[in-house]
């Protein structure tokens, strides 16, 4: 993302079956000088509402009636791959937000989220980044996360990645941030950038909640944030 396009004020959709809940993000994230281009009362909404307006964040409720905010994030995003969806949940442990990860949504935020936070989670996937709490969203991946297999090896769909590659993933799958992914492995900061980007670009990862689901589904990543994968690479 280039530094004009970085510096521009994120054109945000608010997507909620409840009118108080949209207006007061609208009055939050406008007071913050965030552009609220428009605004959905349901998933069908929000899906025509993405495609005419062309949102860089479409902050998505998860329940709603006629059409859910996980079929709404599918179609928006098959749609409008750059556009990053940031999902609405009134608590943590939701096996929707989990589902909604897998789908390519970029975080999630509690209803309950406080002005600064909202404002501050919306830059942050616009900058083409995943919000992602490493405590609540390793919780949620172990909770919904599919059984991963007893011996998980390198499996078919990691063939690709090398096994530094490999090691990066699965210390990406417990949560560790750039800066503490070089600590563990010894590297500069931008040398930890290019391994997570190629493996975003191997994996067509959209970011790193995608990444903390695929190590726990293929086995990489274990409940209790044990490592599965090579390790001492």
């Amino acid at each position: 993302m280039t530094t004009a396009t970085a510096e521009r004020a994120p054109r945000v959709l608010v997507v909620d079956d409840q009118t108080l809940i949209r207006t007061g993000f609208r009055l939050i994230l406008t007071a913050r000088g965030i552009d609220v281009v428009g605004e959905a009362a349901d998933g069908g909404e929000a899906v025509a509402a993405a495609r005419e307006l062309r949102p860089d964040v479409v902050l998505m409720d998860i329940r709603m009636p006629n059409m859910d905010g996980l079929e709404a994030t599918r179609r928006i995003l098959a749609q409008a791959p750059d556009c990053r969806v940031l999902m609405l949940t009134t608590f943590d442990l939701d096996r929707y937000v989990y589902a909604a990860l897998s789908l390519g949504a970029s975080g999630f935020l509690l209803k309950d989220v406080t002005p600064e936070h909202l404002a501050a989670a919306v830059r942050l996937v616009d900058t083409g980044d995943a919000l992602l709490a490493p405590s609540i969203t390793r919780r949620l991946v172990e909770r919904f996360a599919s059984d991963p297999p007893e011996s998980p090896a390198v499996p078919a769909d990691l063939a690709s990645l090398t096994p530094r590659e490999l090691e990066v993933l699965t210390l990406l799958g417990r949560g560790l941030s750039n800066a503490e992914l070089a600590a563990e492995l010894t590297l500069s900061e931008a040398t930890v950038k290019s391994h997570v980007t190629r493996i975003f670009a191997k994996l067509t990862l959209r970011d790193r909640a995608q990444a903390v689901v695929l190590a726990y589904e293929t086995g990489l990543v274990r409940p209790g944030g044990h490592a599965s994968g090579p390790s001492g690479v």
